[in-house]
């Protein structure tokens, strides 16, 4: 987490990929890490890094980073549906990093504090919602929509990237989430290197975001969704895990990225479950509890079945209890 000014410039200063910020709101920021933290009205305004209104919105939801894209068209169409909710505060950052530096204690960001009790948090592990259980302070939860890995590039794939199996590559320099926070790689990314024997080659066991995990060759990140595709862009990387999805936004956008699909099960996309839940001690728990029953529409799951995730089954979307 983010402690104060010193260590964020520290990290900026080595990740090559963001501007300083200042103000109660965040400036422009070069890989785009403002957008990360949002407030939706009614209406249609958006108001980027006003980090006081977690502790103020109708609605505060703290979720796994990669689904930063979807956001803007679900929570607006949420709140088209739900007028009586004024503003969503939301926060798209690795699920680790909320859990451990912004819910179990007192998190800060560009030196201001944030909520310790959002209504609402997701992650792409139940493990971080089994924490929460132990802690007493989450019930039920549901898995709302599946994704699976692939491989970023540059655009027309330059350097000829086939599959996984090349990123034991001596000529490529890669950019990877980082083990610490990033669930995709601590989960799923190191899971898949580790079934190809590739994990200490291409990271030498190291446990650090925002570094060099093999100088010049790997990088960590601290928000893969926003700094691989700007690493790559930039060519200071030639190829990160990411999930399918980001390849899609990117794409999108016309950002000049292609994507190396993984076979299954190399892929993970048979785990990958995205879980999420209401916690006991949020503000706001019938808001929560309506985003949780909007989640479970068809509504819900084309617009995130439109940025390249796979819908949960109805038994899915049932909330249920969640395992010791």
């Amino acid at each position: 987490m983010f402690t104060n000014r010193k260590n964020l410039s520290a990290i900026l200063a080595g990740a090559g990929a963001l501007a300083m910020v200042s103000g109660a709101g965040f400036a422009a920021v070069d890989a785009g890490h403002s957008k990360d933290y949002r407030t939706f009205m009614q209406g249609g305004e958006v108001k980027l890094g006003e980090i006081g209104d977690s502790y103020t919105a109708d609605l505060v939801m703290y979720l796994a980073g990669n689904q930063f894209m979807v956001m803007e068209e679900l929570v607006q169409d949420f709140l088209s549906k739900n007028p009586g909710v004024k503003s969503v505060y939301v926060e798209t950052i690795p699920p680790g990093q909320i859990l451990k530096g912004q819910i179990l204690k007192q998190g800060e960001i560009e030196g201001q504090k944030t909520a310790m009790n959002p209504d609402i948090y997701a992650s792409v592990n139940l493990g971080h919602l089994k924490k929460l259980k132990g802690k007493g302070v989450m019930d039920t939860y549901m898995i709302y929509i599946h994704n699976q890995l692939e491989l970023m590039v540059a655009a027309g794939n330059p350097k000829d990237i086939k599959g996984p199996e090349d990123l034991a590559r001596d000529d490529l320099v890669q950019s990877h989430p980082n083990p610490l926070t990033e669930g995709i790689f601590k989960f799923y990314g190191s899971a898949m290197l580790k079934d190809m024997g590739l994990y200490e080659k291409i990271t030498a066991n190291a446990e650090c975001k925002s570094c060099w995990a093999i100088e010049g060759k790997t990088w960590f990140t601290s928000r893969h969704h926003r700094e691989t595709p700007d690493r790559i862009e930039k060519g200071e990387a030639d190829v990160g895990i990411v999930w399918t999805t980001e390849v899609v936004e990117a794409k999108k956008h016309d950002r000049k990225i292609d994507g190396v699909a993984i076979p299954a099960p190399l892929n993970k996309g048979d785990k990958v479950g995205y879980a999420i839940g209401a916690l006991s001690t949020g503000r706001n728990a019938a808001n929560a509890q309506a985003y949780l029953d909007y989640l479970a529409t068809d509504a819900a799951q084309k617009i995130y079945a439109g940025y390249g995730f796979v819908p949960a089954s109805a038994e899915e979307l049932k909330l249920q209890p969640i395992p010791q």
